[in-house]
């Protein structure tokens, strides 16, 4: 089987989880949550989720020199990331993210960038021999567009397949779009990019159509197909997204085909919505594969 190298380009936060029997209204507030702290940030949840499911993931980020910093770094190094490329800032602290999460599993999230805003070109350039050892790289935009911009260009020149995961969601630029392999956007964020609300399957591939005439290209041999998710009991959602990213790289570096990719990186999400906290959640390949043969 290939070697899956995988880089992730991205944001490291620490996340602040008060669990609620329900989302708190505009200046409304709820007593009796409980209060968990967890590793978050999508670029993070993304390298830890490929990093679990088997990926020989190289992380590219930026965190404070602070307790939250280390506590990350610590984290990661656990996982085996390398962080030949996570950079101490000395200035900005690292990234904090304040978590609402509902006993449905649905959650609020607001986030404070810290860190993760003075990611730079020149960091990402820094790391340009891990791109040329790479079969994927991963990204969201919970850092500088710039930034995004300058990995997708070193992807290109080293032939590596892009996966964009478009959030938080943001008008982009063609020639980024034209840099990304598979893009991997939810409901609203598909809807911000295109103008089209994907409410069924029809929206959806009406969506995905107008995407992949801007430049961003995805396909399998059978065409566009909806691939099935997994039904499962939600704890909470968080990361959910980051874990089916950090998964699908893994499995497009080994080979697998677009649609068999697609569905262990479902599995993988499905794990993860059935615990609390975002890095916590993610499952390991063992967990993915028990899931699969269920």
């Amino acid at each position: 089987m290939k070697t899956p190298r995988i880089v992730v380009v991205g944001s490291s936060n620490t996340d602040m989880i008060i669990k609620l029997d329900r989302i708190p209204r505009p200046g409304e507030t709820i007593l009796g949550g409980a209060f968990v702290t967890a590793a978050g940030g999508k670029g993070a949840n993304q390298a830890v989720g490929a990093a679990r499911a088997g990926g020989q993931v190289t992380f590219i980020s930026r965190v404070g020199q602070d307790m939250f910093g280390d506590q990350a770094v610590a984290g990661f190094v656990k996982d085996g990331i390398v962080v030949d490329h996570v950079t101490r800032d000395k200035t900005n602290p690292s990234g904090v993210a304040l978590i609402f999460v509902a006993k449905d599993g649905e959650n609020c999230i607001a986030v404070a960038g810290g860190a993760n805003a003075k990611l730079s070109p020149a960091d990402v350039k820094k790391a340009k021999p891990a791109f040329a050892r790479a079969s994927v790289l991963v990204m969201q935009l919970e850092t500088p567009l710039d930034t995004v911009q300058a990995a997708a260009d070193l992807a290109a020149k080293a032939g590596v397949r892009v996966i964009l995961d478009p959030a938080p969601a943001q008008p982009l630029p063609d020639k980024l779009l034209k840099q990304v392999s598979i893009l991997t956007p939810n409901e609203t964020e598909a809807e911000l990019l295109t103008g089209i609300a994907v409410n069924d399957d029809a929206s959806a591939a009406t969506a995905a159509a107008n995407l992949r005439a801007r430049g961003a290209y995805m396909a399998t041999e059978y065409g566009g197909q909806l691939v099935p998710g997994f039904k499962v009991k939600a704890v909470d959602t968080t990361a959910a997204g980051d874990i089916f990213n950090g998964a699908l790289a893994v499995a497009l570096a080994e080979g697998k085909p677009l649609d068999l990719a697609v569905r262990f990186a479902n599995a993988a999400a499905a794990i993860s919505v059935t615990q609390l906290g975002a890095q916590p959640s993610a499952p390991t390949r063992l967990e993915i594969e028990k899931f699969l043969k269920r």
